[in-house]
């Protein structure tokens, strides 16, 4: 991947294609693999969360002075989600299919909409910013997405 959004569109995808699974899983009443297939999506998003809120974030509020902007909303908006997986994760445990929808249509809602925001105007512009770091927070970033244990 040559640039943040390339990378950071990549991960999203990876993360929507991981939630699928589990939704597939609790259809089915196979409570064991939603829990398994869950716990790998709950990992990499707050992977995802963790690298932008430790790299890229910091370095484009550094770059441009915005510290209350585009930022912050991401920010809160990945508390919000982080919110709606542990609902989501209790439900499970619960094996309680209904909550569990319930809670991830929103969760769905809300990842799509703060996707588009990230993919179509943060993005672009920490390409723009940090174009003379794209290769350091390139590193930086793959390294977060790929810790997936923390």
């Amino acid at each position: 991947m040559n640039s943040i959004r390339d990378l950071m569109t990549h991960d999203h995808r990876h993360c929507d294609d991981l939630f699928v699974a589990v939704e597939g899983f609790v259809g089915k009443s196979d409570w064991g693999q939603a829990g398994k297939a869950f716990d790998g999506f709950r990992a990499a998003m707050l992977a995802h969360f963790r690298s932008e809120e430790t790299s890229l974030f910091p370095a484009f509020e550094a770059q441009t002075g915005m510290t209350m902007g585009p930022t912050q909303v991401m920010r809160s908006e990945h508390e919000q989600m982080r919110q709606l997986i542990e609902a989501c994760h209790a439900s499970l445990v619960a094996h309680d299919a209904d909550d569990y929808l319930g809670y991830a249509e929103t969760l769905l809602i809300m990842m799509q909409q703060h996707n588009l925001k990230e993919e179509n105007v943060l993005y672009p512009m920490c390409d723009q910013h940090l174009s003379s770091r794209s290769t350091e927070l390139l590193a930086l970033l793959e390294s977060g997405l790929r810790d997936r244990g923390a």
